[in-house]
């Protein structure tokens, strides 16, 4: 009962971070805000749903006693540390060609003080 409890807490979670990043996605104007929000929102995002997975796994071998579940647990947390790893390295990749082929950000600050300067 509390396993099963934690289960939908994490994934409740999982699919919140994961509907920010969509919301992030299609309300930021543009890539470098958007690749922020995708990537941080949907990198927790899928780590949570994969901790799901984990805690079913362990869950069920514990019950169960089936060497499966075990293995599904120790794929799914491979997959968070690829995830978590890969997420970082591919968003710092895009901005990089973004910014290298001549991307700018669009000015969102609107800095009052700069007329004021000597």
């Amino acid at each position: 009962m509390i396993a099963e409890m934690l289960i939908v807490l994490v994934l409740v979670i999982g699919t919140i971070f994961n509907a920010l990043g969509v919301i992030g996605l299609l309300r930021f104007p543009d890539i470098y805000t958007r690749m922020h929000a995708t990537t941080k929102a949907t990198t927790f995002g899928s780590i949570f749903t994969s901790l799901a997975v984990v805690i079913y796994g362990f869950w069920r071998l514990f019950v169960t006693a089936d060497s499966q579940f075990l293995t599904l647990a120790i794929h799914a947390i491979i997959a968070i540390f690829a995830l978590a790893f890969t997420n970082a390295v591919s968003s710092h990749a895009i901005a990089r060609a973004a910014h290298r082929m001549g991307v700018r950000p669009i000015p969102a600050v609107c800095d009052r003080l700069e007329e004021f300067k000597p």
